[in-house]
């Protein structure tokens, strides 16, 4: 598998993000290296994951364990575009409208892959690090447009059960996430009910309600959002910073609207599983 060292991983996600403009890209670069924000590498004792967080008058923060996979290159470029929006945010939003919704949080980070990807794939002609890039993609758009709205109707479920006065045990659970597996998935794919059924017990996004819906529509916002940028350049790139520096000024949706992106409309999932489709045929042809 391809291995990327960090500070070559910045000077992609870098040049990357070049039709942001200069002022984004000065930000990001000295964020991830001379401002230090990131906590990049494994440590004893350190927490695992990725995450990135930050007050209203401090730099963003950005927890990393960098490994130098190309799952590592692209969590950085979520997490940077988290921080990102943070701060454009707080530089133009007071206190009470800088604290955006995860709605359009999920946007902002995959932006950032999306861009990436797209740079890599367009220059980029080593096979094995196309591959490795395409099966990053892949795994990430699985978790976000099948897994996580698998346990979103999971989710929504629970709620109901609680409210018609139904006890949330463990089996019953195991048994309707085994079931929405099967029905999501179709026959293709074998679901065991005792592991794959216990995948809630995993997911800590589940005590804060509602999350988890926000996973597709942040990436689907963002696959179109990137398809603006690539195609038109600067006008759709000054849209994208607008977006960034309303903070919680706007309703999610109202913010993305004016983006271009209107996500009472299926139009955005369409596109991002048709961007799917894409990444699926290219690793094809590759495999061969």
């Amino acid at each position: 598998m391809p291995r990327v060292a960090y500070e070559e991983a910045v000077d992609i996600i870098c040049g990357a993000l070049g039709p942001l403009g200069d002022e984004y890209i000065d930000l990001s670069r000295a964020g991830l290296t001379s401002e230090r924000w990131v906590d990049i590498y494994p440590n004893q004792g350190k927490t695992n994951g990725a995450y990135s967080g930050g007050g209203y008058d401090t730099p963003p923060y950005i927890l990393m364990n960098y490994d130098g996979s190309l799952v590592a290159m692209s969590t950085l470029a979520h997490e940077l575009g988290h921080s990102m929006h943070t701060l454009y945010s707080c530089r133009n939003q007071p206190p009470i409208y800088a604290n955006y919704s995860i709605f359009v949080a999920e946007v902002a980070s995959n932006f950032n892959q999306a861009l990436m990807r797209d740079h890599l794939l367009r220059t980029s002609q080593d096979r094995d690090f196309r591959i490795g890039l395409l099966e990053e993609a892949l795994s990430n758009f699985h978790r976000y447009l099948f897994l996580m709205p698998i346990l979103s109707q999971f989710e929504h479920h629970a709620h109901q059960m609680a409210e018609q006065g139904r006890p949330l045990g463990a089996d019953a659970m195991s048994a309707y996430l085994a079931e929405r597996f099967r029905a999501g998935y179709g026959p293709a794919v074998t679901v065991h009910t005792e592991r794959d059924g216990l995948q809630w017990a995993q997911f800590p996004h589940l005590y804060e309600n509602y999350y988890v819906f926000q996973y597709a529509s942040g990436i689907a916002a963002a696959t179109a959002l990137a398809a603006q940028v690539i195609a038109e350049g600067e006008p759709a790139a000054a849209r994208f910073r607008q977006f960034l520096a309303a903070g919680a000024s706007r309703y999610p949706l109202d913010a993305l609207y004016l983006t271009g992106v209107d996500m009472t409309s299926p139009a955005p999932m369409d596109a991002a599983f048709a961007v799917l489709d894409g990444y699926v045929t290219q690793l094809e042809e590759l495999l061969g």
